[in-house]
């Protein structure tokens, strides 16, 4: 017997998301489940740092506050719930949620998931937390519960828990799995799949695109979906959306997770209807045999200071100014460990305004020790105040310098966790791990098209023909580049090398630089090695998530065939 579709939702993207999501998705249309993907690498230091003020806490409030406007629409409209809002609280959640639901005398089953939280095995983290599959998930929707919380599982696993206990599929259903994985890696982060942060907005009507919906996929029993979003809703799902959700923070073509790794080299998309987009072809293979363990600890302190410098002689006063606070810092009881200067050329010769005439140094210093950071470079900059370039002001003044985090991930085996479902009874049920694996390899480089022939060229920016998203992975930063006509496809194969993306992408010059082909997208993923440090809490450059380095590489220029543009 045929099983119904699985009509599947989000509603956060990250902690911090659209609130009235909750409202807009359980209101605009039919759903089965609706998910929110509130953890990042970020977020779990956030909580792990809330969680040394307040033991009780450690999981997502804003989830609590939706649910107390939402619950009763949930309930009367049959919607599941699943969340990884727990964070490092998962039970700490659930009993909120009981407590919510027994104010509002709506009775709800709530479960939570579990096993994640190594943080007892290493000593020196705020928070460790292994990323666990769907299976936990799964376990507690077949046993009734209508609210699931869990701790840090995959983005994904929000999807393939639901999928698993609605289908019924086994555990080395690995293509139907793998389906699941593709699905809900679309769906994890919002309205990126629906037209936000997209490359090509400008191709669109802007009022289309100022309050994009939520996305939602039809999932299908044989791992199949449409990704779609509730009619009348803003935004837009085309195969740029889709494929750029795809491609962000992603690296080769093999996706793996605790539940399945998926081929994303084998996945197609069809543009079914409008806003409409079919998901078909997906390919899983067996999950590796360790769990990814996502380590969060404080690195030390860090403070910063933006001179600005307007008019005239830019590079001269920048000099002068580096040469006295270098010179200060040095006679300084204690030099921060960490000195780094960055000079944003902001100013416009002739300015209309001061504010467009003037250029920003900026001076970032990291130390262990907060008065290294904290008065050494406060007493230094501030004495300059009367003693060096002609009109020096900063944007502030720098305080006491602020602790920052660092992220490194490591692996465990799969059986070094123990995975648990807690019911909505109490009951502890727990979860198998995989028994059947395999270790990642990379996937050998496919056939290349034919490239394009020779023909007159004009100098522009990449992004007048190929769109972009990219994004961070601990230290490392992903871009992932696709184009829209396989003629398109034939040029950027063969002109888009890792030695051309470091020759435009100047800071990734004296990094590895890996590329992935993905032909059925008509795409290509960098992964930059190190780019962003010791990951997004350590904000170790200007943009520390590389959330815009996809848009600086669209901005260069190539010489690209006019028969493109």
């Amino acid at each position: 017997m045929t099983v119904a579709p699985l009509r599947i939702g989000n509603a956060s993207g990250f902690y911090g998301d659209r609130f009235d999501a909750m409202r807009e998705m359980l209101t605009g249309g039919p759903l089965d489940v609706l998910t929110g993907d509130y953890l990042a690498e970020l977020t779990m230091l956030i909580l792990g740092r809330d969680r040394l003020k307040n033991p009780s806490g450690g999981y997502a409030r804003t989830f609590l506050g939706q649910l107390e406007e939402c619950l009763g629409l949930a309930h009367e409209r049959g919607v599941r719930i699943v969340a990884n809002a727990g964070g490092l609280n998962p039970a700490g959640l659930a009993d909120a949620v009981r407590q919510l639901a027994e104010r509002l005398g709506i009775p709800v089953r709530v479960a939570h998931v579990e096993g994640d939280d190594l943080t007892a095995g290493h000593l020196r983290s705020l928070a460790a937390h292994a990323y666990l599959g769907g299976a936990g998930i799964a376990a507690c929707l077949r046993e009734g519960a209508d609210i699931v919380v869990t701790g840090r599982v995959t983005d994904a696993a929000l999807v393939t828990g639901p999928a698993v206990a609605h289908f019924g599929w086994a555990p080395d259903a690995y293509d139907r799995l793998a389906g699941a994985v593709v699905a809900g890696h679309v769906l994890e982060c919002g309205t990126q799949a629906t037209g936000g942060n997209y490359a090509f907005f400008t191709d669109h009507d802007p009022a289309r695109l100022r309050h994009p919906g939520f996305p939602l996929a039809e999932l299908h029993e044989d791992g199949t979906s449409v990704i779609t979003k509730h009619d009348g809703t803003g935004g837009l799902v085309d195969i740029g959306t889709v494929t750029a959700q795809l491609l962000y923070e992603t690296s080769g073509a093999r996706y793996a997770g605790p539940d399945v790794t998926a081929r994303l080299d084998s996945v197609r998309l069809t543009q079914e209807a409008p806003d409409r987009v079919r998901v078909s072809g997906v390919r899983g293979e067996a999950p590796p045999p360790t769990l990814k363990v996502g380590l969060n600890r404080l690195g030390g302190y860090r403070n910063e200071v933006a001179f600005v410098l307007t008019g005239l002689d830019i590079e001269a006063k920048a000099a002068l100014v580096r040469d006295q606070m270098e010179a200060a810092l040095d006679a300084a009881k204690s030099r921060p460990t960490e000195v780094r200067w960055d000079l944003a050329r902001t100013d416009h010769p002739d300015a209309p305004t001061e504010e467009t005439a003037s250029a920003l140094l900026r001076l970032v210093v990291r130390d262990p020790d907060q008065d290294a950071v904290g008065r050494t470079l406060s007493g230094a900059a501030i004495e300059l105040a009367l003693a060096s370039y002609p009109g020096f002001h900063v944007i502030a003044p720098p305080g006491k310098g602020s602790p920052y985090g660092v992220f490194e991930d490591v692996y465990v085996p799969q059986g070094a966790v123990e995975h648990v479902a807690v019911l909505h009874d109490g009951r502890r049920v727990p979860v198998a791990q995989a028994t059947d694996t395999l270790v990642l390899e990379p996937v050998p480089e496919p056939a290349l098209p034919e490239p394009l022939p020779p023909g007159p060229t004009r100098r522009a920016a990449l992004g007048a023909v190929a769109g972009a998203r990219s994004g961070d992975k601990g230290g490392n930063a992903n871009v992932g580049v696709w184009v829209r006509s396989d003629d398109a496809w034939r040029w950027l194969v063969h002109q888009l090398t890792a030695d051309r993306f470091q020759n435009l992408i100047t800071e990734s010059r004296h990094l590895k630089v890996v590329r992935h082909t993905l032909p059925n997208l008509r795409a290509l993923n960098f992964v930059v090695e190190g780019i962003l440090g010791e990951g997004v809490a350590s904000q170790h450059r200007f943009d520390p998530q590389a959330k815009a380095l996809g848009e600086w590489l669209r901005s260069r220029h190539l010489d690209i065939p006019e028969a493109l543009l």
